[in-house]
């Protein structure tokens, strides 16, 4: 039975001419929702401090869950023991998503884990709001206040009206350090472009007849230029049991300019439409009934990143050089895409692990400010091996705890004024920091000595 109309009233609303600014303060705002923004904002709220994180998609999960990169990398060392070398958030996922079958553990040279974005994207949400983090999504990030070296707040302009987060420390988890840009603090960029993907998820396939390891490749390197691709060499993740796979395949610009950024955009799917064009006509018995399910949120590998009070070296990566502010570890290889047709893959042997020091995570300029994922300071070979997800998540849950043990002395709960009983990041206790972290760091195996 229809119900009866009732009288709505319609309210006559101009905006005001100065408008209202939503003032939020918190102990710690996190800017950038992936994988280095989620592992320090759920670490922040689990050491028991009110969190603000903060992202210009409408969503959270970042580059992790929007553009469809599709697999954990960097999480274990490589073969034949597998160690899991971060653990934090990792742990969670892996506990929540293995039972329902949306995860799928790959072992080769190392463990690389497939995942479902859905469902990940979902545990993120569910997480994030048990935890009474506050979240502000499709927000552009203005003017940062930095006054006498601490960031004493960041204006946000969102479609809904315009926030001031006050905090007493700060995450910069954006991927472009686009805290500490538009903070005024130096930053690095390279001289050329280190190029990006454009992933696709594809269904309808056939596993049976999915192709061998480099035959990808050779299709690719024989026929790419004659389909457009700038990239000679291409990838499929397939997913078990599901007929899907998440093609890496293409090589995109990752221009920080906003109208190039779009353009970049639409060009990455022409190319990932031409290499699914191709790869129908070379494996018709995988291909041949292929179709896009997902275009992902452009992929962006290194763009702008900040200097930090110690640039990571490829030098102390290949050697495995232990640092005593040692915050994060991987085995991942030096993945360099500076090339438009590939890019260099250096891999290392079954037992080497690489670190990432504090120092490569805090701009010299700021007291409250640190740095976590691809954005911490790095040459551009160093920083190709650090930047994947496994090490990120270890920065993220690092700077949760620098700002927790930086704000030990300071007013609870933080009223947005109190930055003088703050310590400094620059003088955060490294054997109890490291007594924290020991899950993600393990025991010294290293030769290379210690800094």
């Amino acid at each position: 039975m229809p119900h009866e109309l009732t009288e709505l009233r319609l309210d006559a609303v101009t905006r005001p001419a100065t408008g209202a600014v939503h003032e939020i303060t918190a102990d710690v705002c996190v800017v950038g929702a992936g994988i280095a923004g989620c592992s320090a904002a759920i670490e922040s709220a689990r050491l028991g401090r009110s969190v603000v994180l903060v992202d210009s998609l409408p969503l959270i999960g970042g580059q992790m869950v929007h553009s469809l990169i599709g697999l954990f990398a960097g999480v274990f060392s490589n073969a034949p023991d597998y160690v899991q070398l971060t653990h934090g958030v990792f742990d969670d996922i892996f506990a929540s998503l293995e039972p329902t079958g949306d995860l799928y553990f790959s072992r080769g040279h190392t463990t690389t884990v497939f995942y479902n974005e859905v469902a990940l994207g979902r545990w993120l949400e569910r997480t994030v709001r048990d935890l009474g983090i506050q979240v502000i999504t499709g927000a552009v990030l203005g003017n940062v206040v930095l006054r006498d070296g601490f960031v004493s707040s960041v204006d946000l302009a969102t479609r809904y009206g315009d926030v001031r987060v006050r905090a007493a420390g700060y995450v910069d988890a954006s991927g472009d350090a686009a805290l500490t840009w538009q903070a005024g603090l130096p930053c690095w960029e390279p001289s050329r472009p280190i190029y990006g993907s454009q992933q696709v998820i594809v269904e309808n396939l056939d596993e049976a007849h999915r192709p061998e390891a480099g035959e990808m490749d050779a299709v690719f390197a024989a026929r790419g230029e004659e389909f457009g691709l700038l990239r000679r060499g291409g990838l499929a993740f397939f997913f078990p049991g599901r007929g899907t796979a998440v093609l890496n395949v293409t090589h995109i610009d990752a221009p920080l300019d906003p109208v190039d950024a779009a353009r970049a955009m639409f060009e990455g799917r022409d190319q990932a439409d031409a290499a699914i064009t191709l790869l129908r006509a070379e494996f018709p018995k995988a291909f041949g009934d292929a179709r896009v399910r997902a275009y992902g949120y452009p992929g962006r590998r290194q763009t702008r990143w900040i200097q930090g009070a110690h640039q990571l070296s490829v030098d102390e990566v290949r050697s495995g050089y232990a640092f005593d502010d040692a915050v994060a570890r991987t085995a991942w290889p030096v993945e360099l895409h500076d090339r438009s047709d590939g890019y260099v893959w250096e891999m290392f042997p079954a037992d080497h692990v690489h670190y990432v020091p504090l120092r490569s995570l805090l701009p010299p300029g700021a007291h409250n400010l640190v740095a976590a994922g691809r954005c911490i300071d790095g040459d551009a070979a160093a920083l190709s091996s650090v930047r994947v997800m496994g090490p990120c998540s270890a920065m993220g849950f690092a700077a949760a705890h620098v700002l927790e043990m930086a704000a030990k002395q300071s007013t609870r709960p933080f009223r947005g004024t109190d930055f003088d009983s703050l310590s400094s990041v620059h003088s955060t206790d490294i054997e109890l920091l490291r007594s924290r972290l020991a899950a993600n760091l393990g025991a010294s195996d290293n030769s290379g000595g210690r800094r």
